[in-house]
């Protein structure tokens, strides 16, 4: 079965998931031929090993506290903050404390 993504003017929940996020999972909320949105949810000590994403991103911590690590630099998100990611860097996120963050890709077409 396909996803159901948000369809255009329809609205986005992003708030913080608060005494909710527990019980959440990672969910793609849009996806067009060069946009897609996703919260990603990780309880407190996991994370996502290191990859890449074929496009250039953002990471916006929504909640909790994330680390993004990339060859470069190692980002400590707290709620609030994002952090711009360029195509194809390789990077690893690990949730210090249970976290939603929402990933923005700009996707390509070819």
């Amino acid at each position: 079965m396909a996803l159901q993504h948000a369809q255009p003017l329809e609205i986005i929940d992003v708030r913080p998931l608060g005494a909710g996020l527990r019980a959440a999972v990672t969910t793609s909320l849009l996806k067009t031929p060069t946009l897609q949105l996703m919260r990603l949810v990780l309880r407190a000590g996991d994370g996502l090993p290191e990859h890449s994403v074929r496009g250039a991103m953002t990471l916006h911590c929504l909640e909790g506290e994330a680390v993004v690590t990339t060859a470069a630099r190692r980002c400590e998100l707290q709620s609030g903050q994002l952090v711009m990611l360029v195509e194809n860097e390789r990077h690893a996120v690990q949730a210090v404390t249970d976290s939603s963050l929402l990933v923005t890709v700009l996707l390509h077409t070819t």
